[in-house]
Formats: structure tokens, sequence, C-alpha cells
């Protein structure tokens, strides 16, 4: 079996997971988006997946690395989604902001300002996500829930700047009873901020990797970040 098969049989059984999640709490399955999580991919990994022809969503970590790849695959990676998923430094910024539709990390204003910038001199708006630490670790990227309005509120100001949402990370865990209230309190909270005039658009909600996507999903995800159960 070639490994473009290989890969196309893993991402099928993948969907059918993420549909039978959305048939549990009464869900569209094609309301979530699967996002392959290239971070230990190598670019002839990434383009046997993009050949098997079942997956049009990469997510990247590292921004020199994405550049990297994004130049290996050549005209391949314009037929793909570009994600940044991982924390962004704003020195990077200009170096992620042409490859990535979405940036999901987002936790600064100087990491805006920064975005904002290099997007205003790519000739694009620039979709975000706010990375929120619902968990409360300190090992853990994002800002503090309480100060998710207004951190959001600060960004409508930036002209070259979208918000679409929220990402966050479930602390690595088998207590499935806490993961799922880190989810759920994601969601309630993009629910409670969605309410506010001017932020209708805050409707995305990134949440959910290769050990907890089922939970994320029945929790109301709406991007799953998939690496291992791809790659691996």
């Amino acid at each position: 079996m070639d490994k473009s098969n290989t890969y196309r049989l893993k991402i099928e059984q993948l969907r059918n997971d993420i549909s039978e999640s959305c048939r549990k709490s009464n869900r569209d399955p094609g309301s979530v988006t699967l996002i392959a999580a290239s971070k230990y991919a190598d670019a002839k990994q990434i383009e046997d997946v993009i050949g098997s022809g079942s997956i049009t969503d990469f997510g990247e970590n590292r921004a020199d690395e994405f550049s990297e790849k994004y130049c290996k695959l050549g005209c391949l990676a314009l037929k793909v989604r570009w994600h940044f998923i991982g924390h962004l430094q704003s020195r990077k910024a200009k170096a992620v902001v042409p490859l990535a539709e979405y940036i999901h990390s987002i936790d600064s204003i100087s990491t805006i300002e920064a975005v904002n910038k290099a997007a205003f001199k790519e000739g694009k708006i620039q979709k975000v996500l706010i990375e929120v630490n619902i968990s409360g670790e300190e090992t853990k990227y994002g800002i503090k829930p309480d100060e998710a309005e207004y951190f959001i509120r600060n960004i409508l100001d930036y002209k070259n700047i979208m918000a679409c949402g929220l990402m966050t990370m479930a602390p690595l865990t088998s207590d499935e009873t806490l993961i799922r209230k880190v989810f759920r309190c994601t969601r309630s909270l993009r629910d409670s901020i969605i309410k506010n005039p001017g932020f209708e658009g805050i409707t995305e909600l990134s949440m959910g990797m290769s050990n907890d996507f089922r939970i994320a999903v029945e929790e109301g995800s709406t991007m799953v970040r998939i690496g291992s159960l791809i790659f691996l």
C-alpha cells in the first residue's frame, strides 16, 4: 500500500470518529475542520498527505520550519490552507503572515501589532484566534478567561486583523472529566463573548488534539488539530 493511501485511510477513520462525536452532540460533521498538525512531519510526508486528496488544512507550530516546508512543497503548498498553531513571537510575524490563513495563538497586544503590520504590508486581512488559558496551568500560553472580552475589543481596532474565535489546550491528563470541563468552559466563554455587539464573528473554537479531540468535538470544537494519529 502506498503512503498516500495509508494516510487516506487514517484520515477517513478520523473523520468517522468526528462524525460519531458530532452524532452524540447533535452536530453537523461539516461544522468541524480537521487540521493535520504537521509539526513533526517533513515536507515529503506532507506531500504524501496532500497527495491522498483527503485533507485540505495543515497546521505548523514553528515559524522557521513552516517557511522551510512551504518552500520545499512549492506549488503543492498553494493547494491547501495553512494554520499557524504554535506560540508566535512578535518578531516571527512577518514570516508567518504571508503563509497562514489562520493564526490560532494570539495572546498579546504586541503580537497583534506585529501581525497587523505584516498583514498590512502583505495587503491581506489576517484571521486570528485568541489563545485562552482555561486550565490555568503556568506552563501554558494564553490570556486569562476574564481578560478575553477586553482583549478582543482592543483587537477590533486593528484594520488588518479579523478575530474569528478562541483556541485552548486541555491539560495532558487521563481525567476525561477535567478535559471536558476545560472545553466546555471555552465554549461557554465564546458563547458569552459572541453576544456583544461587534463580536458576532467570534465563532470558531480551536480545541482538541490526537488524545482528546473526540471530547472536544462533543463540546463544540470547530477545529481539531491532529498530528500523531496521522503522521505516526
